[in-house]
């Protein structure tokens, strides 16, 4: 397979110029002739933070894609789909509440939000996945479905679940209606180490599902029926006190979130954005976030999501990890045990590279790459 061209741009910019600059720059130098977005619709789908959360994605950078696209003649508007748990983006007016809340509006992004699976999370539409083996059909916001053009304009960062969050999880997961997200997340359950556990009920406060309870001796107890395995309690605790005893689920999430993005992506025109810059140790969908766990490195972009991701994270594994944040923490804990990898390293039990093997077989994209710098 040809190796799939990747653009870059670091953060650097001299006295009189700016990042949004940049950001166009790299839009317009990936984009060039090869997508008409005259009278057309298009989606740009990013994460709009859970409050409490400042990592994510500044509004800024969402208005200088936007007013690419109304150069061009194109109709942006920004999405995401509902969320599973508990917090501020379960139905969509809370999810516009909230992005207002950290900055993005009309008037600050240059364009309309929609939230793409509708007031609960139900307004979707099976999309078949060609090529899929775990996925026949996805379940996808119908707003996101019904653009002409898809962006993915990414946070990339790390992740509790799948290692790191980059732009197939914002397209596959982020996409993915209540119901599709419930679909991917499945595949595993929890549990708990009662020696390890505090009894401090945060774990409870992040589960959407209401299935963690407290025992008489106060420690944490997850009801597998009505654990859907999305995996936030896993991230919320922070005494290592929790965890997947099957591995192979975060696997399983990983094949069906790379079928879900090929769901999404086939059949129209796509741009996928990536900035690598406050890399958090979890996921946006978190209501904080620690420091970063890594430098920031740069803006990516490309025709190809898992090239993308590969570049991204290829990028991240050369870096040395940030004083003070939790990568450090761990790998300083006695008995550390170097697996090689920021990611696998910060994610106990997690593992990124099904996901982009099962994207490339699929169809989704390839692994291989060529970095075009700016």
């Amino acid at each position: 397979m040809v190796a799939s061209k990747v653009y870059f741009t670091d953060f650097h910019v001299p006295v009189g110029t700016s990042q949004l600059d940049k950001l166009r720059r790299l839009v317009e130098r990936t984009v060039g002739d090869q997508i008409d977005f005259e009278g057309k619709f298009v989606c740009i789908k990013m994460h709009f933070g859970e409050p409490g959360n400042l990592s994510f994605l500044r509004p800024n950078y969402a208005k200088a894609v936007a007013d690419y696209v109304k150069s061009k003649g194109g109709i942006p508007f920004l999405s995401d789909c509902n969320t599973l748990y508990v917090g501020r983006r379960k139905n969509a007016l809370e999810h516009m509440d909230a992005a207002y809340e950290n900055g993005f509006s009309p008037f600050s992004t240059g364009c309309q939000i929609i939230i793409g699976d509708g007031l609960k999370g139900t307004d979707d539409v099976e999309v078949p996945v060609v090529g899929g083996e775990y996925v026949k059909a996805a379940k996808i916001g119908r707003a996101i479905m019904d653009a002409d053009i898809f962006i993915s304009l990414t946070h990339f960062k790390g992740h509790e679940s799948t290692s790191f969050g980059g732009a197939i999880k914002n397209i596959g997961m982020g996409c993915g209606s209540r119901a599709g997200k419930m679909e991917q997340h499945n595949s595993g359950k929890p549990v708990v180490s009662l020696d390890a556990c505090r009894g401090c009920h945060i774990c409870a406060k992040h589960c959407g599902q209401g299935a963690i309870s407290y025992g008489g001796d106060g420690k944490a107890l997850v009801d597998h029926d009505k654990c859907v395995g999305c995996g936030r309690c896993i991230g919320a605790c922070n005494f290592d006190a929790i965890a997947n005893p099957d591995w192979s689920s975060n696997r399983m999430l990983n094949l069906k979130m790379a079928e879900y993005a090929k769901a999404v992506v086939d059949g129209r025109p796509c741009l996928h954005i990536s900035l690598v810059r406050d890399i958090s140790p979890n996921c946006d969908c978190h209501g904080e976030n620690d420091v970063p766990i890594l430098p920031d490195v740069g803006m990516f972009a490309s025709f190809d999501p898992v090239a993308l991701d590969q570049a991204c994270v290829d990028a991240c594994l050369e870096q040395k990890p940030m004083p003070g944040g939790q990568l450090a923490h761990i790998m300083a804990k006695p008995g550390f045990f170097d697996k090689g990898d920021h990611f696998l390293n910060n994610g106990e039990g997690t593992e990124w590279e099904s996901c982009l093997e099962h994207g490339e077989e699929i169809g989704l994209g390839t692994r291989k790459y060529e970095i075009v710098k700016l």
